[in-house]
């Protein structure tokens, strides 16, 4: 049985979802596999192809969006009783629990109804407005937070992202099956860190193999958006809070992002 209160923000999460075109789950089942990184940088590729984009992060345990996009140390304002994201440029903004607690160094200790009402604060409270893209970077692992966001929006697709080597293939198939059980619509994988850009010769070398992300897919019948190389500058540019698309256009990395963003347009309701 279902409180008052609760359908009011089932519904107020339904109205504001029905604003936006197309809602992607970027997940893993593994950390440290690049997840934040691939969903900075396909909602800045979206906005610059002129779509208006929202990004928001549930990671309540790590959140590191702000960081990466240059937006650390801004807070979050209500306006209206509602959330006003942060703005990155003209299409894109971006949500974030590191932008709305008061003290970004603390620790979250919630259990998992408290996690449950932040995700429904976070999706029913922001005032996103029309989207053509709204890009959720979820925490690693098949928990609360990805759990939440399957069942209150229904038509919200998945992302999947894995590095090569078979022991985050072995995690990441857990995120496969959890998507299954759920009934989420799987957009594809993308295997991140595939081979290394030497900084010096630019060749290629394989650091943590090549090839299980793609065979992952193949495993599962589903589409593999593709390849992203490691490239030391990707990771210089993110601490330094700037996605790594200005001042890079010719690179690897550039042109794998653009082609994985090209395949999540053709598969998108716009």
């Amino acid at each position: 049985m279902e409180f008052p209160d609760q359908i009011a923000k089932k519904a107020k999460i339904r109205d504001t979802m029905a604003l936006i075109k197309n809602k992607f789950l970027v997940l893993s089942g593994k950390g440290g596999v690049g997840k934040s990184t691939v969903a900075v940088h396909l909602s800045v590729a979206l906005s610059e192809r002129g779509f208006l984009t929202g990004l928001l992060d549930i990671d309540l345990h790590g959140p590191s969006i702000p960081k990466m996009m240059g937006l650390s140390g801004q807070k979050i304002a209500a306006e209206g009783g509602l959330l006003k994201p942060l703005t990155y440029n003209e299409n894109l903004r971006a949500v974030s629990m590191a932008s709305i607690l008061d003290d970004q160094e603390t620790a979250v200790i919630w259990r998992g109804p408290r996690k449950g009402g932040a995700i429904r604060q976070l999706l029913g409270d922001v005032f996103w407005g029309p989207l053509d893209f709204l890009v959720i970077d979820a925490p690693p692992g098949t928990g609360d937070e990805s759990l939440s966001i399957a069942q209150l929006i229904p038509d919200v697709r998945a992302i999947v992202v894995t590095t090569p080597q078979q022991v985050a293939i072995q995690d990441v198939r857990r995120s496969l099956q959890f998507l299954d059980k759920v009934s989420l619509v799987i957009v594809g994988v993308i295997e991140n860190m595939s081979g290394l850009i030497c900084p010096h010769c630019r060749q290629e070398i394989d650091l943590f193999k090549q090839g299980g992300g793609e065979a992952l897919a193949r495993e599962w019948g589903v589409p593999f958006l593709g390849k992203i190389p490691l490239d030391p500058n990707l990771v210089s540019e993110a601490d330094a809070g700037r996605p790594y698309f200005k001042g890079h256009e010719g690179s690897a990395v550039v042109q794998a992002f653009n082609r994985i963003v090209d395949e999540v347009i053709r598969q998108s309701r716009l």
